[in-house]
């Protein structure tokens, strides 16, 4: 029965190579899809490593081109007098139907092999995600069997191939057309998901995403069924006489129900969701385990709500299937205490008036145009969630991610819904939660070792009793994972005191530098092998103490909101972190960091509070002792500093860009520790292009205009420069690091410590010590700078973990001496100046970490907009890599997992145009090389089987 089928499909394959009609599919098929990958969505320009200019018009493509061949099947055997022939035949009428299926199929399968060149090169350019590819071909070849099933029975219902042809394309055009925006963005949320249970386009949509799911599967296989079904019916029908018609009533009945059963079934699986296969990296579609552990945190009822209007811009409609998606995922994965829901609010007056009043959500103006005009409609998209009395509001602006598609059009996608989504249930969770909360948290109880003397300046004598209650408050309420011990280490001739500096680097403290009074005080907390130094709070009292202890605990606890520290240079620091001047701006980090975590300017010259977690120092300029002391005793602390430094910084005038010696004042500090810089910049043959001015002489004239050229200070950092496994990279395939100075690690120094270089310019890099940072591309065309030196990879960025010994260990401290007592006012003396205890911090505990980036550029705003003008996606990897640093630094490395889940984060290798031109001509040479192999070999089988398809012809006569 089966070797019947297959015998009939190959005389039929065989048969579209005995005429033109494969070599004008095929070609035709290649043509228009390499036309369209590289000329119409500029697939180089594009710079995405994936291949959704292939597959986004091939739904389109392969409805005109199958019902190109289908078009004869049928109607040729009419018209030629054969079909009453072969109804005759001793085969059964449905493995005729079956194998005239298989023979179409199986060409269209050659002419997806004919573009398996492209994903072979886009692997070989960038680091391409293989399940939306797999996806996209597997998608590709169903929606193909469904075409040529609606092409098979339009053909055998009538004897012209043209008329036939018509028919078939306008059948499956409006199979295509009811998911498409253009059709239903004038529609309501609820007609347009009817739709698109109906739609061939948005069923491949989804598997082209790379997610395999049942709805899909199953729709494209009812639809095949049914036009299979209708095909054999309707050949049936050919062989009733009149008399036979009328006594076929239960033959019509039985296929009418199968085919509406066939249909109906569609609106009942595509609730089936769960039921899938996610085949991208990282199962980027998939809720992780850090979202699913999230949400098991949750204790009280969390609202998550999209307010999106029925009627929106057509390019989002798109994604609102995609947000209902994933909102139901987060409702399944809250076991009951997650409420997600999609309304809009138009449809409510009073809700409208209260998610404006309450969550500040007001419809956006967005432009849409018709046929006959364009107008404006104002429409809701955005999403609230909320968590007791507090909540985050997403607007389209966090959501979307926009890259350019030729000339004219857009892509429009969501830009990682998962991670805006946890990262605003974690804030409003963890905003929610108290310090009780922790203990609760907790596995394992911890100690509070209070190191405090017996004898205590005046200042101290008092704060001594309000500490002593404070732990004992804490202790009752700490259902007993909280236990303290009050110590002092001048007792027993002070074995206790010397056991501390050893252990901690603890140093006794004075009120003042030239008090010969020691004492002790100091609060260190206990978690495993984990110490936390309260310091002292200020002012010294009960509130302030609480406010110290808070910040300790919660830093026990991953995934509370955690406090970074940011220092500007002091030129650029500003209460108004967006206020414009003419330094350095980071606004674009700014709001980036300040989506997770609490950010705070922090002055070095005051010590570093107890709630700042982590500092962050981007380009540090002329820091003073006292501000090096602060520093250095956060880090004593067990605390993290990420540092971007290098000894240069550019300046941009009128001239150009200048490029200028920088003096951070951490130089000596950073080499005590082992780290210092190479003179001069690194330079790179794989860099990011810059969009340069370049002058030509015209006639005597002299014409300046602005071109990308390679820019060897832009270092593109990639594969095997990004150490593998750190998490300080997860999710980022590309760095860009700008203006780069070249880092130096002592080993020796670091040999207790754990190091890792995790950034690392290529091997084909060098360093030049009088550096312009203006190309000119005149004297050096390739890359506008001189190569010179040694080519070698060089380290860019590392970070040193383990005990440090303190900087200022055994040097004099004088730059700590208090300031003079303030002048009489109107007679009546001044408030005496708040006694500072100055403690120096010998040792720090083995969590004690660098993070050294050698740039003071690289997420600058101006940087960020240069790359930006590029084209380029690549320059948001910068924030992602220090969001990355961040989390992980904290020990808080939840959202990491997804932040690089972005639909553009997969960027090209930087290459010239001439290897840009190489890989487009060897796809052209691939498929025609291809195509001739296909038609030759089959061409030499055809005579074997134009035999066999005599003697099945006189073998079914003789019968």
């Amino acid at each position: 029965m089966f070797s019947r089928v297959l015998k009939i499909a190959q005389k039929e394959f065989f048969s579209f190579f005995s005429s033109p009609i494969a070599y004008i599919f095929l070609g035709t098929f290649i043509v228009v899809s390499l036309y369209n990958f590289f000329w119409v969505d500029k697939f180089f320009a594009r710079n995405i490593a994936d291949l959704r200019p292939l597959f986004h018009s091939l739904p389109l493509l392969l409805l005109f081109l199958v019902s190109a061949i289908t078009m004869k099947m049928w109607s040729e055997e009419k018209k030629m007098g054969t079909l009453e022939f072969l109804l005759t035949a001793p085969v059964h009428i449905w493995e005729l139907v079956a194998g005239k299926f298989l023979a179409c199929l199986a060409l269209v399968a050659c002419g997806l092999v004919l573009t398996f060149s492209l994903p072979l090169m886009v692997a070989n350019l960038g680091e391409l995600d293989w399940g939306p590819v797999i996806g996209a071909y597997f998608g590709s070849f169903f929606l193909a069997g469904a075409y040529i099933a609606i092409g098979l029975f339009v053909s055998s219902r009538s004897e012209n191939q043209i008329v036939s042809l018509i028919i078939s394309i306008l059948t499956c055009l409006v199979f295509y057309l009811v998911g498409q925006t253009s059709f239903t963005g004038l529609l309501t949320t609820s007609v347009s998901d009817f739709l698109a249970v109906l739609s061939t386009s948005d069923h491949f949509e989804s598997i082209s995403r790379g997610v395999v799911e049942v709805k899909d599967l199953y729709y494209y296989l009812s639809l095949t069924a049914i036009f299979l079904i209708l095909n054999v019916f309707a050949l049936t029908k050919v062989k009733w006489s009149d008399k036979v018609k009328t006594k076929n009533f239960t033959f019509r009945l039985a296929t009418v129900l199968l085919i509406a059963n066939l249909l109906v079934a569609n609106f009942w699986v595509k609730d089936l969701r769960s039921v899938r296969v996610d085949l991208t990296a990282g199962n980027i579609h998939t809720l992780s385990n850090s979202t699913k552990t999230l949400l098991a945190q949750v204790r009280e009822p969390l609202l998550i709500r999209a307010y999106i209007s029925n009627s929106t811009h057509p390019l989002l409609m798109p994604l609102i299937p995609q947000i209902k998606d994933t909102l139901e995922a987060y409702q399944n994965a809250g076991n009951g205490k997650v409420n997600a829901e999609l309304i809009d609010p138009k449809d409510n007056p009073e809700l409208e008036e209260e998610v404006g009043r309450r969550f500040n959500v007001k419809p956006v103006p967005l432009q849409v145009s018709d046929r006959y005009q364009a107008s404006l409609v104002s429409a809701y998209f955005d999403l609230v969630v909320q968590y007791g009395d507090k909540f985050e509001t997403l607007n389209f602006r966090n959501l979307i991610e926009v890259n350019q598609v030729g000339d004219t059009s857009v892509d429009v996608k969501l830009k990682n819904l998962e991670y805006d989504l946890s990262r605003a249930v974690k804030k409003v969770l963890y905003g929610f939660q108290d310090v009780e909360s922790v203990f609760a948290n907790l596995k394992e109880k911890v100690t509070m070792k209070a190191y405090i003397s017996d004898t205590l300046p005046k200042g101290l004598e008092g704060f001594k009793a309000i500490t002593l209650e404070k732990l004992a408050e804490v202790k009752a309420k700490s259902s007993d994972k909280f236990d303290f011990q009050v110590i002092d280490p001048l007792a027993d001739g002070g074995v206790v005191a010397k056991e501390i500096l050893e252990k901690y680097g603890l140093q006794p403290m004075v009120a003042s530098l030239f008090d010969q009074n020691q004492f002790y005080f100091y609060l260190i907390l206990e978690n495993s092998d984990l110490p936390i130094n309260v310091g002292l709070p200020d002012p010294l009292n009960s509130e302030g103490l609480q406010k110290a202890l808070d910040a300790a605990f919660k830093r026990l606890t991953p995934g509370f909101l955690k406090t970074v520290g940011l220092v500007l240079p002091k030129a650029e620091q500003a209460t108004n972190p967006y206020q414009q001047d003419t330094g350095k701006q980071f606004n674009f980090l700014y709001e980036s960091l300040s989506t997770n975590h609490n950010i705070r300017n922090i002055e070095l010259e005051s010590p570093v509070s107890e709630e700042v977690d982590l500092l962050l120092l981007l380009a540090p300029k002329e820091l003073s002792q006292k501000s090096l002391f602060n520093l250095d005793n956060f880090l004593m602390r067990g605390g993290t500093i990420i540092l971007s430094t290098s000894p240069h910084q550019t300046q941009a005038s009128q001239a150009g860009i200048m490029m200028e010696d920088l003096k951070s004042g951490l130089e000596d500090w950073l080499k005590s520790y082992g780290v210092s810089f190479i003179d001069g910049i690194v330079l790179d043959t794989r860099n990011e292009p810059f969009p340069a001015p370049v002058k030509r002489d015209v006639g005597g004239y002299v014409v300046e205009e602005i071109k990308l050229h390679n820019y060897p200070p832009f270092v593109d950092v990639r594969g095997e420069g990004l150490a593998k496994g750190n998490l300080f990279l997860s999710g980022i395939s590309q760095v860009t690091l700008n203006w780069p100075s070249a880092l130096e690690i002592n080993s020796e120094l670091n040999k207790d410590r754990v190091v890792s270089e995790f950034l690392k310019s290529s091997e084909e890099s060098w360093i030049l010590k009088k550096f312009n940072p203006n190309p000119d591309y005149q004297r050096f065309p390739d890359f506008g700078f001189e190569q010179s030196g040694e080519l070698k990879s060089y380290s860019l960025g590392a970070v040193i973990q383990g005990s440090f010994e303190s900087y200022f260990k055994g040097k004099p401290l004088d730059f700590l001496k208090e300031a003079p007592a303030a002048p009489p006012v109107d007679g009546k003396p001044a408030a005496p100046p708040i006694n500072k205890f100055s403690a120096l911090i010998e040792k720090s505990p083995a969590s004690s970490r660098i993070v050294i980036l050698g740039s003071n550029e690289f997420v600058a705003d101006q940087t960020l907009q240069m790359s930006s003008m590029s084209g380029s996606t690549r320059y948001t990897n910068s924030l992602t890599l220090l969001q990355n640093t961040i989390d992980t630094a904290l020990e808080d490395p939840a959202l990491v997992e997804i932040r690089g889940r972005s639909n553009f984060a997969r960027t090209l290798e930087p290459i010239t145009d001439k290897q840009k031109m190489f890989w487009e001509y060897m796809n052209y040479v691939y498929a025609l090389v291809l195509l001739l192999v296909i038609g030759f070999g089959l061409k030499l089988k055809s005579r074997n089987k134009s035999i066999w398809q005599k003697k099945f012809y006189l073998q079914s006569e003789s019968n």
